[in-house]
């Protein structure tokens, strides 16, 4: 008797599946959307179907007769590029100070237990002070995202670091390596793959923090968008724009573990499917 725990689908069986819970719960949404138009045309709570497409028509496909813009694209624009500065100043910074931490002793002892306390003060506790120092404008988005994930990335990356062997320490030294040149040949390259697993893991807190301060203070962006038009229960627009910030998150994770899987073959070389864990 085969057990459960060697049977593993193909690829088709396997997209079925993982398409499967979508399908549900769009089967419940439009039921309940139907629901509630029987029984109220005018709800605007569940939105039909046809109501969907036409707030997704008049976003994605029609100029904002003030701005000129179409709305979905220009948030998009700004959102990604505040997602963008957050997100690369968290993981660079996370990697040099990571590497800081993990190789040197002294710099450990000064400098852990500050990245230690960072990364557990709640971001949205701090959201007023970042406003009050860095302004309504672009840096304080941009500092909300930093400071809700790069500590997190510093302290995964330095038990990495930390984790690796110390006989490859030991014998680099004794070939005449500097500590520069550890940091480099020895240390850098097997860390980088950690690297990428931890900005993938840190990708949701980041559109979180992001969402949260564009809901506050901006003037434009997907957070921004949704938050204005709850004042309406524009649903036909915010649910879209939800779906539209889920599909970019998901984007992004598979681009990252498309690169790790390209990056780093040899990780993968013994999977049964190929992927990043």
């Amino acid at each position: 008797m085969k057990r459960a725990i060697n049977i593993r689908p193909t690829r088709l069986h396997a997209l079925m599946l993982a398409l499967l819970p979508f399908v549900l719960l769009a089967g419940i949404y439009v039921s309940a959307s139907l629901a509630r138009h029987a029984e109220n045309p005018n709800d605007r709570l569940l939105p039909s179907v046809s109501q969907l497409a036409d707030g997704v028509r008049r976003v994605a496909f029609q100029e904002d007769k003030r701005t000129g813009r179409i709305i979905l694209w220009s948030d998009t624009r700004a959102s990604l590029q505040r997602l963008a500065w957050g997100v690369g100043i968290s993981t660079a910074s996370g990697l040099v100070f990571a590497m800081m931490l993990g190789m040197f002793p002294l710099v450990r002892s000064s400098f852990a237990p500050t990245v230690a306390v960072l990364s557990l003060i709640p971001p949205m506790a701090v959201l007023p002070i970042i406003f009050v120092m860095c302004g309504l404008g672009e840096l304080s988005k941009v500092v909300l995202i930093v400071l809700g994930i790069a500590p997190v990335i510093i302290r995964d990356m330095q038990g990495r670091v930390q984790d690796l062997p110390r006989e490859q320490l030991i014998k680099a030294q004794s070939l005449g390596a500097s500590s520069w040149q550890i940091a480099l040949r020895v240390v850098l390259p097997q860390v980088l793959p950690r690297l990428l697993d931890a900005l993938r893991l840190s990708l949701g807190a980041a559109w979180l923090f992001l969402i949260s301060a564009e809901a506050i203070a901006a003037e434009d962006g997907l957070g921004y968008r949704i938050f204005l038009l709850r004042r309406y229960l524009a649903m036909d627009v915010i649910l879209p724009y939800v779906a539209w910030i889920t599909l970019l998150a998901w984007l992004m994770d598979r681009a990252l573990r498309e690169l790790h899987r390209r990056a780093f073959p040899w990780l993968h070389a013994n999977t049964a499917t190929g992927e990043a864990p």
